[in-house]
């Protein structure tokens, strides 16, 4: 693996395992699906702005200004989440719920009385 590329990875799994414990742990399928939205969210919105050649907040020289991005992302990404997203909370939690329905084994019939 090339030495960008290996840092990069480095980076990513950084930036995740920061994200992960800024987060409580999750009470419930809905509330894991939401956490998982938002870190997916902060996420696409830090490989964005690593990628932008102008970034106005923080060009990657000042470690002041990456700490308050990456903050200031986590924030933003938790509020769209907890706030409809992208949806893909939604699915994630409906697809968990149907799973756990299925699971279940039938209920027996009642006995007659």
């Amino acid at each position: 693996m090339s030495a960008s590329l290996s840092g990069a990875v480095g980076a990513g799994a950084l930036a995740v395992d920061q994200a992960s414990s800024a987060y409580p742990k999750p009470r419930n399928e809905v509330e894991a699906a939401r956490q998982f939205e938002a870190l997916l969210i902060a996420q696409t919105m830090r490989t964005a702005h690593e990628s932008s050649a102008d970034a106005a907040l923080g060009s990657g020289e000042d470690s002041a200004g990456d700490t308050m991005w990456d903050l200031a992302t986590q924030q933003f990404a938790q509020v769209l989440a907890n706030n409809g997203g992208l949806g893909l909370a939604r699915l994630v939690a409906e697809g968990l719920a149907r799973r756990e329905a299925a699971a279940l084994p039938p209920a027996s019939p009642a006995a007659p009385g």
